[in-house]
């Protein structure tokens, strides 16, 4: 298998017709956690919103889970996203349906049929975000940290190569944010590669990791882990 969930090649960003990044190459391995930076209106989440295929590619290449997005057909993308998991700032629960019924609207949603596997993947993954006994309540009775682990969760439920988290610490308190970039770097061990994009310049103190950044136009990437 491919050691690199992400290959760009010379890849032009596009926010409209405005050309904001240009001639991206970026590799990303398996497992590795890494941090994507820049100020509003950098192509930061431009960038991410090409690798989910929401923004399709015009220049350059993206070979991401070893789909090329290129030319990615609209009947392709479903299949497609359940290689990856995706980590919103503002949690994107349905809020008038349980923690569970949040995971298993996902799942069904990508093809889960089987009612005893779809119960024992919702334990495995509250499991995993230290959320065991959660699961039969509402989202409102949660705090934000508690919700967006269950965001977090639900992007686990297809086992995915890539979590693409955009912000997700964005509405957390110090404290609770670094119990979520512990939890995201804690899943890179089983071999899911994280790449989160984040303003908050103090975890990268508390987790050490490769930064890439967008600015003047470019990707700067530090290539090896940074202690800022």
């Amino acid at each position: 298998m491919d050691n690199n969930v992400i290959e760009i090649q010379n890849l032009n960003v596009y926010q409209g017709n405005n050309l904001v990044l240009s001639q991206v190459n970026l590799n990303v391995k398996r497992g590795e956690f890494l941090y994507l930076i820049g100020k509003t209106g950098s192509g930061k989440s431009s960038l991410i919103k090409m690798l989910y295929a929401q923004i399709r590619v015009k220049e350059g290449s993206i070979k991401l889970a070893q789909t090329e997005l290129n030319g990615i057909k609209e009947k392709d993308i479903a299949a497609f996203r359940r290689k990856i998991g995706i980590v919103f700032q503002d949690f994107q629960l349905l809020y008038d349906r349980t923690v569970n019924e949040n995971l298993i609207f996902v799942m069904q949603a990508t093809g889960w049929l089987d009612k005893q596997k779809i119960k024992q993947r919702c334990d495995e993954v509250l499991s995993k975000v230290n959320l065991v006994n959660k699961g039969n309540q509402m989202p409102h009775e949660l705090s934000g940290g508690e919700q967006q682990r269950v965001a977090i969760a639900r992007a686990l439920v297809n086992n995915p190569e890539l979590i693409l988290a955009d912000e997700p610490t964005g509405n957390l308190d110090p404290e609770t944010s670094e119990g979520i970039v512990e939890l995201l770097n804690d899943l890179t061990q089983s071999g899911c590669s994280v790449l989160m994009a984040t303003h908050d310049f103090m975890l990268f103190k508390k987790f050490p990791a490769r930064i890439i950044k967008c600015e003047n136009g470019v990707i700067i990437d530090s290539g090896v882990v940074v202690i800022a």
